[in-house]
């Protein structure tokens, strides 16, 4: 699994750092991926992260998918 983050439509609000502090970072504007290809032990608060995104910004690609 890889996590993605669209930039240009990401506006930092935090919500997936509440869901997933280990995995991201937000900033004024944006977010830093601490790990963007975290273990599978983690897709639960991934797709939390995903899910509470108000912007839709984040996405996960899974291994199969390339």
């Amino acid at each position: 699994m890889r996590i993605e983050v669209d930039r240009d439509i990401c506006q930092g609000h935090g919500m997936c750092e509440m869901e997933a502090p280990e995995l991201f970072r937000a900033k004024a504007d944006t977010v830093d991926l601490l790990d963007p290809a975290p273990d599978e032990s983690r897709r639960d608060e991934v797709e939390r992260a995903v899910q509470y995104c108000p912007t839709q910004a984040l996405r996960i690609i899974d291994d199969q998918e390339g």
